[in-house]
């Protein structure tokens, strides 16, 4: 896998406005070439009569804040409508048959612990209390400041069904105007995967040994199916349609659990051209693209040009297409 030393100040904190107004790295696998350009040009890069494929899910509110950011619970389920399965912190505070008192009207007791530290916590209220909002924010990643001015901007303009922990960032890009200019030239469908927290996860041994990942659920509605099937050439926005995509032709099912671990070596079936951001070192994301760049060097030499240029990296960071 590749690796960068990454200057502290290309790590985009805020996206541009607006959104197609980053910029964007084209690169083409057959002539190695590299062009810069801006996300709003996207149609003078699309392969033609290519079928443009988007994630539309959308990033739940499931980061809830107390005592000053003090302490938090991470929600990954909600089990029933009083019991949540959450990551916590601090630990203390949510030891095994422990009740913790987080506002003067809400406490959560914690029921059972998992390997993996995540709590099952039974709250004294319905998590659907409207209460509840006060404290609920969107899950901005590690690396970016908790802002909650930033929570619509940390959405696609076309997100629709709940059930992400973080956004599918490669579409965070488009405008309604581009799409739709888009939409008069080329097909445009729309699939769902829900993301996990392990989308930002460092890969394990245990990954390598068992060739699969983390699960996310997905689905493909059957009329967009038939259009995938027919479509010559497919372009996806970010790792999460592609590996939706993905799981689906070598599954042949169109919704369900994927644990597919795309890395290099591996044959591509669906997609034919990717339009994805700039990733960390060290998760299956960067894997992907090195995988469907077709080459280390070559991925290397795409980063280093994109670090020695500027482009601003991670969830609102700038685009690539890779074609």
């Amino acid at each position: 896998m590749i690796d960068f030393d990454l200057p502290k100040e290309l790590i985009a904190q805020e996206p541009v406005s607006p959104r197609d107004s980053a910029r964007l790295l084209v690169y083409e696998r057959k002539s190695k070439k590299i062009t810069d350009a801006i996300f709003k040009d996207l149609l003078e890069f699309l392969p033609k009569n290519s079928t443009l494929v988007l994630n539309n899910s959308k990033v739940e509110h499931c980061r809830w804040l107390f005592d000053e950011v003090k302490a938090e619970l991470f929600v990954l389920e909600k089990l029933d409508q009083y019991t949540v399965r959450a990551l916590v912190r601090p630990g203390k505070k949510f030891k095994l048959d422990m009740e913790a008192p987080l506002t003067d009207w809400l406490t959560a007791k914690t029921t059972a612990i998992d390997s993996e530290g995540i709590r099952t916590i039974r709250l004294n209220v319905q998590h659907d209390d409207e209460r509840l909002q006060e404290i609920e924010h969107v899950p901005l990643p590690p690396y970016i400041a908790q802002n909650d001015t930033l929570a619509k901007e940390y959405q696609t303009v076309y997100a629709k069904p709940l059930g992400s922990k973080a956004a599918p960032t490669a579409g965070l890009h488009f405008t309604d105007d581009l799409l739709k200019k888009i939409a008069l030239r080329h097909g445009v469908e729309e699939v769902t995967l829900h993301v996990g927290l392990g989308t930002f996860a460092s890969l394990t041994d245990e990954n390598y040994k068992t060739g699969k990942l983390h699960k996310e659920w997905y689905e493909i509605p059957s009329e967009v199916e038939q259009k995938l099937a027919a479509a010559s050439h497919i372009t996806t926005v970010g790792t999460t349609t592609t590996r939706t995509l993905e799981s689906w032709k070598k599954s042949g099912e169109t919704t369900g659990n994927t644990d597919i671990f795309i890395q290099p070596g591996y044959e591509f079936q669906a997609v034919d051209a990717l339009i994805t951001n700039f990733h960390l070192p060290g998760t299956s994301l960067l894997l992907m693209i090195e995988a469907f760049i077709g080459s280390k060097a070559e991925t290397q030499r795409i980063y280093d040009h994109a670090i020695a240029e500027k482009y601003r990296f991670y969830s609102f960071g700038d685009a690539m297409l890779i074609i």
